[in-house]
């Protein structure tokens, strides 16, 4: 029995020998981090190495369906397109759904649509798996708490234990070898001028996924010994702005945070290096906004693209400086 195995049936105990019912449905929102998780203490279960922090976007994100059908494979749609059965995303479905079926329990027909722009530079696999468990909690009748969903998503893809919430949400790291308390959880804050944009650099394949660029950062880079402290620091910076309405603790800590797993990187070997001569140019404009008086802030994962952090007052200046920016509203206009 894997470590995966091990969890979803302390989490399912007996109800993992339900029977499904004819279908399930869910919607899970993606989500960006403020404070980043970069590097596992366990791949396998995706334990992360630090805790994390993340506001949602809203009605950006995955619907799924699910329902069972007869037959040997697994039946995977996304955004209206079949997907092989053999391909990297149905072979990593399939698997996933293995850990909540019997050996002799049914294949299943999924369909799945995200709402992310295809080109908006958005992970939507946080989105994906946080709403594949969750219709997978109706199909099953199982009454998962979000505690529970949270874990059992966590297990797909590490971002998505987040994707369960809206708002801001906090990833606690935990310490027990099996995970169980490694969870997100959410915040009560809520900031409905917060705005978020996205300017895309590019939108095709970045070349090293994630998880590897985690691996060779965590073996090979000195600059990685400093990040949990950072990721600590700024944790506690970023909550108490929150709690204070204070947008620019937020944007400068969130920059910060952003630029130092970035500079983890460049100290790996060899180093790992996602931007573009785009994403400077782009940076070095919204940092003469600033400079200019502009209360703007970026962030950036593992990619070229950038998301901007701004109040809905700057909306227009920003749209002119940026005329392609994609604005999102995490907590509504």
């Amino acid at each position: 029995m894997s470590t995966a195995d091990a969890t979803v049936r302390a989490i399912l105990g007996d109800r993992r020998s339900m029977s499904p019912r004819e279908h399930g449905t869910a919607y899970a929102p993606a989500n960006v981090a403020l404070v980043k998780y970069w590097g596992k203490r366990d791949e396998t279960l995706n334990l992360p190495r630090t805790a994390s922090l993340s506001v949602s976007l809203g009605g950006l994100g995955t619907y799924t369906g699910i329902r069972p059908i007869d037959g040997d494979t697994d039946r995977v749609t996304l955004n209206d397109e079949p997907v092989a059965p053999e391909s990297s995303f149905g072979r990593r479905l399939s698997t996933f759904l293995d850990l909540f079926r019997r050996p002799d329990g049914p294949r299943f027909d999924i369909r799945t649509r995200n709402t992310i722009p295809t080109a908006a530079g958005l992970a939507s696999s946080a989105s994906g798996y946080a709403a594949l468990v969750m219709a997978l909690d109706q199909l099953y009748a199982w009454k998962l708490t979000p505690r529970e969903q949270s874990v059992l998503a966590r297990l797909g893809s590490g971002s998505a234990s987040r994707s369960v919430y809206s708002g801001f949400v906090l990833w606690r790291l935990g310490s027990q070898p099996d995970g169980l308390d490694s969870y997100a959880e959410p915040l009560p804050m809520t900031w409905p001028d917060l705005r978020v944009g996205v300017i895309t650099i590019s939108s095709t394949d970045k070349g090293l996924g994630s998880r590897p660029a985690m691996r060779r950062t965590m073996e090979t880079s000195a600059l990685y010994s400093t990040w949990p402290e950072i990721v600590g620091r700024d944790l506690r910076q970023i909550q108490s702005a929150l709690q204070h309405n204070d947008f620019q603790t937020l944007g400068i800590v969130a920059e910060r945070n952003a630029m130092a797993m970035h500079a983890t990187m460049l100290g790996a070997w060899p180093p790992i290096l996602y931007w573009q001569p785009g994403t400077v140019d782009a940076l070095h404009r919204l940092w003469r906004l600033r400079d200019d008086g502009l209360a703007v802030y970026a962030t950036m994962d593992a990619g070229p693209n950038i998301k901007v952090l701004f109040q809905a007052a700057d909306t227009a200046a920003l749209s002119a400086a940026f005329p392609d920016l994609q604005i999102i509203a995490p907590f509504g206009e």
